[in-house]
């Protein structure tokens, strides 16, 4: 079975659980949201064999262009919810999450994004291309998680959910804001110099990384800092994965620069 069979089936899988978690949500029966959470788990699994299986047939990391980035974010994302079940049992952010992610599968499995392996330009053979991304799009994926209980959080009217839903957005960007900064920027800036000679070139990827990075930064200056929790803290999140979003979609599409070949 090829690497696209495998993805397919990882799309079927993951909409099962969307439709397992829609029907927990409208009639709040737990073991929908079992079934729900157990079938993620096994598109998880499923998309884990595309993803390596996509690595050896092309003989690279399995990030490399849109098709094979959208692949591995959807996959981060599900993996990051995963985690954030099993220690904080919210299968509520279970619906919603798998929604946005059987459509990022889906705009990835469309005619638009070329799915062919290239060989790559020389710049991106290199080790630093698995950790600067892979560690990058992990991070963005627990910013996901936490822009979806920030949403849920503003939209909450019981005091006792409100406070759940900001605790696990403060522990979701606690968690994605330092596999950001090492992927996004550390580790993109070591690669920068090895590849173009410059730590910093103010490309528009990297500038864009950076109004991201410095967002979350201020949603973990003010909590920590200055004692800012609740509708203040959730608008920042929101605004940071927004801005994420706009560093993964908009520069690659509206903006050309020294990453553009990617």
């Amino acid at each position: 079975m090829t690497e696209a069979t495998f993805f397919t089936i990882a799309f079927v899988i993951y909409a099962v659980s969307a439709l397992f978690y829609l029907v927990f949500l409208f009639g709040k029966n737990l073991c929908q949201a079992r079934k729900a959470f157990a079938a993620a788990v096994a598109g998880l699994a499923v998309h884990t064999v595309a993803l390596v299986l996509r690595t050896f047939q092309s003989g690279h990391a399995p990030f490399t262009n849109m098709y094979e980035s959208l692949s591995f974010l959807a996959w981060a994302s599900v993996l990051a919810f995963v985690i954030v079940e099993v220690k904080f049992k919210v299968p509520k952010v279970g619906a919603y999450l798998m929604l946005i992610v059987i459509g990022i599968m889906a705009l990835a499995s469309s005619p638009l994004m070329p799915k062919e392996a290239t060989p790559l330009v020389p710049a991106l053979q290199s080790y630093w291309l698995w950790l600067h991304v892979s560690v990058t799009l992990l991070g963005e994926a627990f910013f996901a998680v936490a822009f979806i209980t920030s949403i849920m959080y503003l939209r909450a009217k019981d005091p006792e959910k409100r406070e759940k839903m900001d605790s696990v957005s403060y522990r979701c960007v606690s968690i994605g804001f330092p596999l950001f900064t090492l992927g996004g920027l550390v580790f993109g800036m070591v690669w920068a110099e090895k590849a173009w000679g410059t730590y910093w070139s103010w490309d528009p990827k990297e500038v864009w990384s950076l109004i991201t990075w410095f967002v979350f930064a201020l949603y973990l200056h003010t909590r920590i800092v200055m004692g800012w929790k609740g509708k203040r803290s959730a608008i920042i999140a929101i605004l940071g994965f927004l801005a994420a979003l706009f560093t993964f979609f908009g520069v690659n599409y509206l903006l050309s620069g020294l990453h553009s070949y990617a």
